[in-house]
């Protein structure tokens, strides 16, 4: 075993392909407790994608927290407007659809751009007392920050990212960057690494399609001494940013064992840096991501 803590988990335990057909659950396993009792008996950690889409709420986090060991952790994903994305208005919660502006109210979809300074406000402040009894119970890992492709280097896009970690106040924040302007060569590589140490905010090492623009290549960096973070996307190229393809499909890829070798070697060497290394297995489509996870834990003699 490796001198510090890894924990390996999958993106999703809820993911439609993943619950339909005993893929993953066995017969029996169907309510969505002992779904998840079933999973946290599985692995010790998981990310919550759900939380992109819609604003999480304390009453599920509560239930989230009896339902599985005292151990065990939950890595949520930042909703879609606090990292620059657009989110559907029928998503929000009543009291922020009814605080919109009549001109955004009516559309389909709003950006962060669009709100005024106080409503972004409220989506932090709704988002992070959501995650109250994560925080109480010690099951809240962190929050991941994953950027859009259109999220560039730039003065402003810095600014964003220190607001993001100004406003998570503590809370471990991992960040995902998909443009690969952040890590063309050694400079820019130094200099995105160098901002994210500055600003206490965590790496993400990252293993997916190549040669595209939201491709970045797996850096392996710590920076953050308490925690380190690697997702596996798959290596699915033809559908990653293909348009008109459902989610699902473009993480639809199980890596071989040859793949997982590569792996092997960022997942050390943070580890080798970091108290903490999390490990996330991103394609979840039907038992992929369980069946890449419990491989990597054989790998690692970890759980």
């Amino acid at each position: 075993m490796l001198p510090t803590e890894i924990r390996i988990g999958t993106a999703s335990w809820t993911d439609p392909t993943m619950v339909r057909g005993q893929v993953f659950y066995p017969r029996g396993v169907s309510t969505a407790e002992a779904r998840l009792r079933y999973y946290a008996d599985q692995f010790s950690v998981v990310e919550v994608d759900s939380s992109y889409y819609s604003l999480p709420d304390r009453a599920i986090a509560r239930r989230w927290v009896d339902r599985t060991p005292p151990d065990f952790s939950f890595h949520l994903k930042a909703h879609a407007l606090m990292t620059g994305q657009p989110t559907e208005v029928a998503r929000l919660p009543d009291a922020l659809v009814d605080a919109l502006p009549p001109a955004l109210a009516s559309r389909a979809r709003v950006y962060a751009k669009d709100l005024p300074a106080e409503l972004l406000d409220a989506v932090w402040n709704h988002y992070l007392d959501a995650l109250t009894p994560l925080h109480e119970a010690d099951k809240l890992g962190g929050v991941l920050l994953q950027y859009p492709r259109w999220f560039i280097p730039s003065p402003a896009n810095k600014a964003l990212l220190a607001d993001a970690a100004s406003r998570l106040a503590g809370i471990p924040g991992t960040v995902e960057l998909r443009n690969h302007h952040w890590f063309d060569g050694a400079r820019a590589t130094g200099w995105t690494l160098d901002m994210l140490r500055d600003l206490g905010l965590t790496h993400v090492m990252v293993d997916g399609p190549q040669g595209l623009e939201s491709s970045v290549p797996a850096v392996a960096a710590v920076t953050t001494p308490a925690l380190a973070m690697m997702r596996l996307h798959g290596r699915r190229s033809a559908t990653w940013e293909a348009a008109n393809v459902p989610t699902v499909e473009r993480y639809r890829y199980l890596y071989a064992p040859a793949e997982l070798d590569e792996a092997m070697p960022l997942i050390e060497a943070a580890a080798a840096e970091a108290t903490r290394t999390i490990v996330f297995f991103n394609n979840c489509y039907g038992n992929y991501g369980a069946t890449n996870a419990r491989e990597m834990i054989a790998r690692l003699a970890v759980r």
